[in-house]
């Protein structure tokens, strides 16, 4: 399909558990200068028995990924090394992959990855709740694709538990496949490489750079999903002219500006003192109703606006929301963000994880493994016709790694910074989330 045209597209997600021999230097510790002792093999405990009990009721998966969401935006929003940049990824792909990782970790580990990413207490409520989501995106229809995809690459030599590998299959439909990382890293590397572009319809290549497969890395989990469709409301092409963007450093770029005004552009949309909130439906035919959501604020300034955001705003501003006539000025835009995020999630509350002292244990038997690196690769272009979006995570680890009379019609200009959200529309399932600050950055 012509990239110019606005379908929406592709997620992918890829986790890569690489996992080193005990005697290389973990992260953040100095290695030793002599050979470690294997420590003896653990007890195999399951998380949900040594995590204690989160006060209230048990969150669902949904609940879990979107807060996880909101979290990591905030996040990355903060952090100086983004300050003023577009932000784009995906929270379902990151949760998905991190939730395959949980399934093999214990203890601290287990109890600190869990307390990021919000995930139910119960281990059979979280594996049945991914379950269900997964097949509900895998459920078919003519109106939009729509897909998610899990998998475990395995060292051919490497004796992983049964339980955890078949964990991984029948909750998340994560089939393992063995590969040869030991003498042939480099060809293990393009076929998990292949596998992503595939699934992502090749919107993410070359995920896995050179030297991210050696001859250490015993485990690499991926998942990906893609969606691609079209708006409800399409724009005229014909009627995009360039305008002026004001971007977050105050000074303006000139930017394509699709409108839709005429008497059928009607959106669910709702405002605050502060705030417009527009919600731009995609075709859904039988399947689930998916939506873009724009939260743009009326002074210009995001900070505000990335302060209060939370799942019992979000839910709020959906509630708010009511079909009427709007008139609509939305920029074209491609971006291409990635980011590495071991410090970010360290600092976020699971330190441990990216450490020796990292309990996987669940996977293996042992605690020779550790997360060496999570990267996220994200790609999305919005037009006319609708959007297109692909990401990308990996995870590394080593071993020991109605219609009525209605007001003035309102007019949504987003000519200045603000935040978008692609999600389910029933559930409220977070998809892809990010701001623009300048289109053409």
């Amino acid at each position: 399909m012509d990239s110019s045209l606005a379908a929406i597209a592709a997620l992918a997600a890829f986790c890569i558990l690489a996992l080193v021999l005990a005697g290389c230097t973990g992260p953040g510790e100095p290695g030793p200068s002599t050979p470690m002792e294997t420590p003896p093999p653990l007890e195999i405990v399951s998380p949900s028995t040594t995590i204690p009990a989160i006060p209230g009721s048990e969150p669902t998966v949904v609940d879990a990924n979107n807060r996880f969401a909101l979290d990591l935006y905030t996040r990355l929003a903060d952090d100086p090394a983004h300050r003023n940049d577009n932000l784009f990824f995906s929270p379902f792909s990151i949760s998905s992959a991190l939730a395959i990782t949980y399934e093999g970790a214990r203890g601290t580990t287990a109890e600190e990855i869990r307390s990021v990413f919000h995930f139910p207490e119960n281990q059979s409520v979280m594996g049945s709740g991914f379950a269900e989501v997964i097949a509900g995106m895998n459920s078919k229809t003519k109106a939009y694709t729509l897909r998610t995809a899990n998998a475990l690459w395995a060292e051919e030599t490497y004796p992983f538990l049964a339980e955890y590998t078949s964990a991984a299959e029948h909750y998340y439909s994560a089939k393992t496949n063995n590969l040869d990382f030991v003498h042939a890293p480099e060809d293990s590397r393009v076929t998990i490489n292949r596998w992503v572009e595939e699934q992502t319809e090749e919107r993410i290549k070359n995920l896995l750079q050179p030297g991210s497969i050696n001859p250490a890395t015993r485990l690499v989990i991926t998942n990906a999903i893609y969606f691609k469709g079209t708006w409800v409301k399409q724009f005229d092409e014909e009627k995009t002219t360039d305008a002026d963007f004001q971007i977050g450093t105050g000074s303006t770029v000139r930017v394509p500006m699709m409108q839709r005004t005429d008497e059928d552009a009607r959106y669910g949309y709702a405002e605050t003192d502060t705030l417009q909130i527009l919600s731009m439906p995609y075709e859904s035919g039988d399947g689930k109703d998916l939506s873009m959501l724009v939260l743009l604020p009326k002074d210009g300034g995001l900070a505000r606006v990335e302060h209060s955001l939370n799942t019992s705003m979000l839910s709020s501003l959906q509630d708010s929301l009511r079909t009427r006539r709007v008139m609509v000025y939305f920029p074209k835009f491609v971006m291409e963000t990635k980011y590495s995020l071991p410090a970010v999630l360290s600092a976020m509350g699971m330190p441990t994880a990216f450490t020796w002292s990292a309990d996987f244990s669940g996977m293996d038997g042992t605690r020779n493994l550790y997360i060496d690196d999570v990267v996220h690769q994200a790609f999305v272009e919005v037009n006319e016709e609708g959007t297109e979006a692909a990401a990308a995570t990996g995870v590394t680890m080593q071993l020991t790694s109605l219609r009525v009379d209605e007001p003035p019609v309102p007019v949504f200009r987003a000519d200045h910074p603000f935040i978008f959200l692609i999600r389910e529309d029933e559930t409220g399932n977070i998809l892809f989330i990010g701001r623009v600050t300048n289109p053409v950055q």
